[in-house]
């Protein structure tokens, strides 16, 4: 049965321990503005799924990717001179789509606040479809005297 609290805590040092290796710094140029988001670990601690996000356009993004796949086997080394199990994890670098999700969430309420506009000002200028007061009104005792 897999801990997976002790993966958990794993995939947080991995974390921690890539993020400072980022720092320091790899001798790839092609590395851009790198953060790591989030590392998730199998249960048998053998494999590590690396989120991270990279700050730039469309070919910084590409150009990031490249550079810690091909920075994958040192990371890994780092990794295993660092952490007290027996077996270093493998790494799997992802790209973290939280930057697009976010984007469309925010055009998708702006979208929301076009509309919520729109109704309201065909609200302000709506009128009643019958009399003005639909309501039945008592008659006037005058009315009723005359008949």
């Amino acid at each position: 049965m897999a801990d997976h609290g002790r993966a958990a805590k794993l995939g947080d040092q991995v974390k921690e321990i890539i993020a400072k290796r980022l720092d320091k710094g790899l001798r790839d140029p092609r590395l851009g503005f790198v953060t790591i988001t989030d590392v998730r670990m199998t249960g048998d601690l053998q494999h590590a799924a690396v989120f991270y996000t990279v700050y730039g356009t469309e070919q910084e993004r590409e150009d990031s990717a490249a550079a810690l796949k091909a920075a994958t086997g040192m990371l890994r080394t780092e990794v295993g001179r660092n952490i007290r199990t027996r077996l270093t994890p493998t790494l799997e670098f992802i790209p973290d789509a939280i930057p697009e999700n976010a984007a469309h969430v925010a055009s998708l309420l702006a979208e929301a606040r076009e509309r919520d506009s729109a109704a309201a000002a065909l609200a302000a200028a709506a009128e009643y479809a019958g009399d003005p007061d639909p309501y039945v009104q008592p008659r006037d005792r005058a009315d009723d005297d005359e008949e």
